[in-house]
């Protein structure tokens, strides 16, 4: 397929249509952008080609005018000199560069023509692929995003899962027993503590009891007597 050929595909082809309709619109994208990219390098090519064929050309007519110019001036330096005959030769040597330039001019004209058609057909791939590119990056992006959501849902389903609420409560459970042995620990150590105070206020209660009895006891001795 030629440069133009692809070209002109390029630039008909309904983008937005070729991507609803393809199977896989990452590949068919990254496809397009590829030939689009191989193509534009042919267009810039083949443009500076041409320029350079017009510059030379051009260097031809500057040429082809000065040699002209030249033969204009011997002709007359020729009549001056009352040499007819030089002069005649000297003119058609003019002629010969005039047409000559004319010649160069009317292929300039051509050369520029196709360097402007070249530098459109470039700005115009240019301004497609520029499209496609932003494409492929909107479509990557929906795709990542899509995979995050795919990867959300499946951790959802995974922690709606009947295994994972068997773990859950398998765990509570766990922290539930180290919560009672804890209990258990301080309750032991209270236990002590309240068993120490409950043996200090008895001894209290015996002593006081004893002075009492002690006092009851005195108390009938001196009532004897």
């Amino acid at each position: 397929m030629g440069i133009f050929t692809r070209f002109r595909d390029i630039i008909s082809s309904n983008m937005n249509a070729m991507l609803d309709r393809a199977e896989d619109p990452q590949k068919l994208l990254k496809l397009m952008i590829r030939e689009m990219e191989d193509t534009l390098v042919e267009l810039k090519a083949s443009c500076a080609g041409v320029m350079a064929n017009s510059k030379k050309v051009q260097r031809q007519l500057d040429n082809a005018h000065a040699r002209a110019k030249s033969w204009g001036e011997k002709a007359a330096l020729a009549v001056t000199k009352g040499r007819d005959d030089l002069a005649r030769e000297a003119l058609l040597e003019k002629r010969k560069y005039s047409e000559r330039t004319e010649t160069l001019e009317r292929e300039i004209l051509e050369l520029q023509g196709i360097v402007d058609s070249y530098q459109d057909d470039i700005r115009q791939l240019e301004e497609k692929l520029g499209t496609a590119r932003e494409k492929q990056r909107l479509l990557t992006e929906r795709h990542i995003r899509a995979r995050k959501k795919i990867r959300a849902q499946q951790d959802i389903r995974r922690m709606d899962g009947a295994e994972t609420l068997l773990k859950f409560e398998q765990f509570e459970n766990r922290i539930e027993r180290m919560e009672a042995e804890a209990e258990l620990v301080n309750y032991g150590r209270n236990r002590a503590m309240e068993q120490a105070f409950d043996e200090l206020m008895v001894d209290d209660e015996i002593e006081d009891q004893l002075k009492v009895l002690k006092s009851s006891l005195d108390k009938g001795s001196e009532e004897a007597v």
